[in-house]
């Protein structure tokens, strides 16, 4: 693990330390933002084919298992088999406490890689949103490289959020990333098949990337043009 990703480490064991098991405690400042944040990044599981078995969802920075909460009160927690990994052996050692039934594990995949395409769906909810001193061009290769990692591991796609660049000023412990700056890494490295959200209220905007085209929509017939 580089020294970079130790800096956003010993933040969030701060936080941890400071507020427990909240969504102070990930650095975020209530629970009903985080929610949204959550209900929009689940939207990763549109990729998974309807007639599938239920999804390996990896929560990957999860933290001390926040997600699972959400999933519990929401009703989901059937739907999905949940894993968690954080570089984090502080957080693992919550998230256990706290789900002792669930898997949860400290790993870096950066230096210890999942096997290709061992896990259905990626979902990287807060990891990608703060800088906390590193220097903005370290940090997008940072990103970069982290998202290049999850995908190789996900069988349908993944996503994750970081601060919109289309904000009244930004704020430089944050890591603003554009819309354009995405798009042109995610097609030049990751792949074509992607989404953006900004609709849903935060600073930030989450973005979606499948391995395959995600086509929605009614089937009708084939000739469905012709008169």
């Amino acid at each position: 693990m580089t020294d970079d990703w130790r800096l956003l480490q010993a933040h969030y064991e701060s936080c941890l330390n400071e507020f427990g098991v909240t969504p102070l405690g990930v650095d975020w400042p209530n629970a009903r933002d985080l929610e949204v944040r959550f209900a929009t990044q689940l939207g990763v599981l549109d990729a998974v084919p309807p007639d599938s078995h239920a999804p390996v969802l990896l929560d990957l920075g999860c933290g001390p298992g926040l997600l699972l909460d959400y999933l519990t009160a929401s009703g989901r927690t059937e739907l999905i088999q949940y894993r968690g990994i954080d570089i984090s052996p502080t957080m693992i050692d919550a998230a256990k406490s706290r789900w002792p039934l669930h898997a949860f594990e400290a790993r870096n995949i950066l230096t210890d890689p999942l096997p290709p395409q061992s896990v259905d769906v990626v979902l990287m909810n807060g990891v990608l949103t703060e800088r906390q001193g590193i220097p903005r061009e370290r940090m997008v290769e940072m990103a970069e490289a982290l998202i290049i990692s999850a995908f190789r591991s996900a069988r349908h796609g993944v996503v994750f959020n970081s601060m919109s660049k289309h904000v009244d000023w930004e704020r430089d412990d944050l890591f603003h990333w554009s819309f354009d700056e995405v798009a042109a890494f995610l097609k030049r490295a990751v792949t074509p098949h992607i989404r953006f959200r900004a609709d849903y209220g935060l600073y930030e905007f989450t973005t979606f990337a499948w391995h395959a085209p995600l086509r929605t929509g009614p089937s009708v017939r084939q000739d469905w043009w012709h008169r």
